[in-house]
């Protein structure tokens, strides 16, 4: 089999990842895209190719033997980006780093230095890769030479080869120097022949094969215009056909056998990627000979009878289970991985082992799990208590990076450089496939999970401390699992004939409002139809039609909420809407998930999805229960206390996200208005329209509440007259004479949007990061939601970080005082407990302590509460 050899146009390559890539930094500020899809490129080429020989060339200098043919050539280049010159000694340094050799010959081109040795490859029998983002070394392609020309970023490419180039041009490769020399290019200001493009090109050298040929032959060319030009410009179609050969015998000082690939050498990769901020490309490294040493070649003991040793040590342990509900999911079997070995315990074998639940319950035994939350509920549903966890995989995982999705220890593996450990769709199956799986099958599919938590475990900690996270991970997402273990396992009570009387009630009034948007339509029709909608609203009504669909007049929501002062119909269909949703959503949604055995219903909080922090809650989600709709707000009253004599105690922050936009700006105007006491509406309204307290209107304030919550998320002056429902002008005054009044707001929105701009990355109080990539992007709509995106996060992400606090010490004080109260619900800044009436005095007092004391800011935290029989009520 022949070897392969590799050859690079360096400057090319290095152009193109420069244009293809937002602009990124390591944290001395010098720009890395260029050198990023540089490492990309390479990494893609070597596992691919797996090459025997490897250059990358790179041009000298702006002066080449062309210069002196043709003084203007490539004259009508843009001077180089400093953004991308100050990258290239790090590309050369990348290219050292990965073992590649690299070459540049003083007055000739990149491309003569591959022409010159892709010649010399194949007179030894070897097949050629050239790489480029330039078509010019297409000629090159022959039966053993294949041209690769990116075409989108630097990693996807369009191949060249002479049977492709036929194809797409009906040339021969090496008739590319002459279209070149009849058609000119102007990226390298090579003149051509005027008044000839590349159809025209081709289609003479179809005819007549060469430029030499047809200049001979020019009385057989067919157009006057043609001839003349082609008369007249002869010298310069020679002269722009020379320029466009690649010089295949340039008089180089170097061998293939002095570009011999010899590996990625790590001791200079490493402390360069380390330099780079390629944190991605370092979390490859290391664990890729882990991989082939502990998770390729693995071997595991199929457990009949728990032994003492299987039990000792720091242990991983994965449980399987059939489907995502881990609530309601068998158990199919456990994967155990210590000093000792790999384990693979069935199901059946384990639970039935008092040695193996005493080991699980037991919290001087250490244990490394993916989903701490996951394991706890689904073994406290079999009448285990899990203790002992010290580690979770999904946490470190999320913590790390939160933008990636994260489903299962595969995904979390592939994420920190596991690529190609895990393939179950074609090894181990998934859903129903994955349970058709014989007993060894599955039992080595599971002991390799638990084995990449192990392996994973000292490489994340170590990232997490690396990143200031370590404190974040093990004092409150850790404990966090546990106090959202105990939320999920209660459950919370449901009043199931509420519920049915509330749907009832809902029916009756669709039909009302079915009734009165027949009456002002002139005729009955289904309003869920957007067809038969759109014809009613803009045909017999003659509305404004604001946006087009490929179906016809777009009848959405954003749409009508335009249309509400057109016609008095709009608002009943918003509102007939609304209602359908509450009915379909939230009284059916929740009528079919209520547990009939309890009458409660228990819901899944998401700990490691959003990228700001927040949790969130599916199956069913009782975060997202409308409150604006007074119909939605009644949903409530079907929330009640699972026991006799207890009632619905309600806590929540009052305005967090200002007061932590105060302490985060240190803006002396919010902190003090905080401080004192005052209504931060009404002090803001003081201060944009110039007034005084008493003179502050309803409206003043209304549009000074959204204009405070709306610079919380960065809004624009667009979305705020859309929001307030003035104009643009309007809305941009307000904003600034909202900074005018705080100025180190203004000052602190500025200054996260550039360090993010710098790092990638912005962070909250408690160092909970978000990576926004996109923020450099060239794209303004793009840019602009990033940038808005690092103003908000810190914000949001130090709201969500603070109430998470707040449960474990409202956890730790519940257990400490020995109280019955359980916490049920976490609802953005809102806590909700249920009670014994006689510890609810000791609960105005314990949960306004625990919640306003869980971080100290430059103002206070206020917490507001209430308590009723209902959740309603207790408001």
């Amino acid at each position: 089999m022949s070897k392969t050899v590799i050859l690079i146009d360096g400057n090319s390559i290095a152009y193109r990842a420069f244009y293809a890539l937002p602009l990124l930094n390591n944290e001395k500020g010098i720009h890395t895209n260029a050198v990023y899809g540089f490492t990309m490129m390479l990494s893609k080429l070597i596992e691919e190719e797996k090459p025997a020989y490897m250059l990358v060339a790179f041009d000298a200098g702006k002066t080449t033997f062309r210069h002196a043919t043709y003084e203007a050539y490539k004259g009508g280049r843009q001077k180089t980006p400093p953004e991308l010159s100050e990258q290239f000694p790090y590309i050369r340094k990348l290219v050292q780093a990965f073992g590649i050799a690299q070459y540049e010959k003083e007055n000739y081109e990149a491309d003569d230095i591959i022409g010159t040795l892709s010649k010399q490859a194949e007179q030894n029998g070897l097949n050629v890769r050239i790489v480029s983002g330039d078509k010019d070394l297409t000629q090159l392609a022959s039966e053993k030479t294949t041209v690769y020309v990116t075409k989108k970023g630097v990693t996807e490419m369009d191949v060249y080869t002479p049977d492709t180039i036929f194809e797409k041009y009906g040339i021969r490769a090496e008739q590319i120097i002459d279209m070149k020399g009849l058609m000119g290019d102007a990226s390298d200001n090579i003149p051509g022949v005027p008044g000839v493009g590349e159809k025209t090109a081709i289609k003479l050298i179809k005819q007549f094969q060469t430029v030499e040929q047809l200049l001979e032959s020019i009385e057989d060319v067919s157009g006057k215009k043609l001839k003349e030009n082609l008369t007249t410009y002869k010298d310069q179609a020679l002269m722009s056909k020379q320029l466009a050969t690649i010089v295949t015998e340039a008089p180089i000082d170097i061998s293939l056998k002095d570009i011999t690939y010899k590996g990625v050498d790590e001791q200079q990769l490493v402390p360069l990627y380390k330099d780079l901020g390629f944190e991605s490309f370092l979390d490859k490294m290391a664990p890729i000979e882990k991989e082939k040493q502990t998770l390729k070649d693995l071997s595991f003991t199929f457990v009949k009878e728990i032994s003492d040793d299987i039990l000792t040590g720091d242990s991983s342990f994965y449980m399987e289970m059939i489907e995502d509900n881990y609530h309601q999911a068998p158990i199919l079997g456990f994967g155990i991985k210590n000093e000792n070995g790999r384990f693979y315990i069935p199901e059946k074998t384990a639970l039935e082992s008092k040695k193996f639940i005493e080991w699980l319950e037991n919290e001087r035994m250490t244990k490394y799990v993916y989903d701490a939350k996951r394991s706890i509920v689904a073994l406290r549903k079999r009448g285990i208590d899990v203790k002992g966890i010290a580690f979770d995989l999904l946490i470190a995982s999320y913590l790390l990076n939160p933008s990636e999705q994260i489903h299962d220890v595969s995904d979390a593996a592939k994420s920190h450089g596991y690529e190609d450990i895990f393939s179950d769709e074609q090894v181990y199956g998934k859903g129903a496939k994955r349970n058709r799986l014989t007993d060894e099958g599955r039992a080595e599919h599971v002991v390799r999970k638990a084995d990449a938590i192990f392996e994973l475990k000292d490489q994340l900690i170590h990232d997490l401390k690396e990143n200031d996270q370590y404190d974040l991970f093990l004092h409150l997402e850790l404990p966090l699992s546990e106090i959202l273990a105990d939320m999920e396992s209660t459950g919370v009570k449901v009043d199931e004939q509420r519920l049915v009387q509330m749907g009832d009630e809902i029916t009756d009034r669709l039909k009302k409002i079915e009734q009165k948007i027949h009456s002002l339509a002139g005729e009955a029709f289904n309003i869920n139809s957007p067809k038969q909608l759109a014809v009613i609203l803009f045909e017999k009504l003659g509305l404004p039609p604001l946006k087009k669909t490929k179906t016809g007049y777009s009848t959405s929501a954003d749409v009508l909420e335009k249309l509400q002062d057109h016609h008095p119909i709009v608002e009943e269909i918003l509102h007939y809407r609304q209602l359908a949703k509450l009915q379909t959503t939230y009284i059916d949604g929740l009528l079919k998930v209520i547990h009939q055995p309890t009458g409660k219903v228990y819901t899944r909080f998401n700990q490691a999805l959003t990228q700001t922090g927040r949790l969130s809650s599916t199956e069913p989600n009782l975060q997202n229960i409308p409150i604006r709709l007074e119909e939605g707000r009644k949903i409530r009253q079907a929330f009640i206390p699972s026991e006799q004599d207890w009632v619905i105690f309600s806590a929540d922050y009052s305005q967090i996200e200002l007061r932590v936009l105060a302490h985060i700006s240190g803006d002396e105007q919010l902190i003090e208005a905080f401080n004192h006491g005052m209504d931060i509406h009404t002090k803001t309204a003081m201060d944009v329209f110039h007034v005084d307290k008493e003179q502050v209107t309803s409206q003043m304030r209304r549009q000074a509440k959204a204009v405070n919550f709306g610079i919380v998320y960065g809004i624009s002056d667009y979305g705020l007259s859309q929001n307030l429902r003035i104009s643009r002008k309007e809305a941009g005054d307000f904003i600034q004479r909202y900074f005018e009044s705080y100025p180190k707001v203004k000052e602190y929105m500025e200054t996260i949007v550039q360090e993010a701009k710098q790092t990638g990355y912005v962070t909250t109080l408690l160092n909970r990061r978000r990576y926004i990539p996109e923020i450099t992007s060239r794209n303004f709509n793009v840019r602009s939601f990033a940038e808005r995106t690092a103003m908000n996060t810190p914000i949001q992400g130090s709201a969500a970080d603070i109430i998470k606090k707040a449960m474990i010490d409202m956890a730790f004080r519940l257990k400490k005082e020995k109280m019955k109260t359980r916490l049920l619900l976490q609802v953005h800044d809102e806590l909700i407990f249920e009670a014994p009436k006689e510890e609810i005095e000791r609960l105005k007092v314990i949960v306004p302590e625990c919640m306003e004391h869980a971080i100290e800011l430059q103002v206070p935290l206020k917490v507001d509460y209430a308590y009723g029989p209902t959740w309603f009520d207790a408001k």
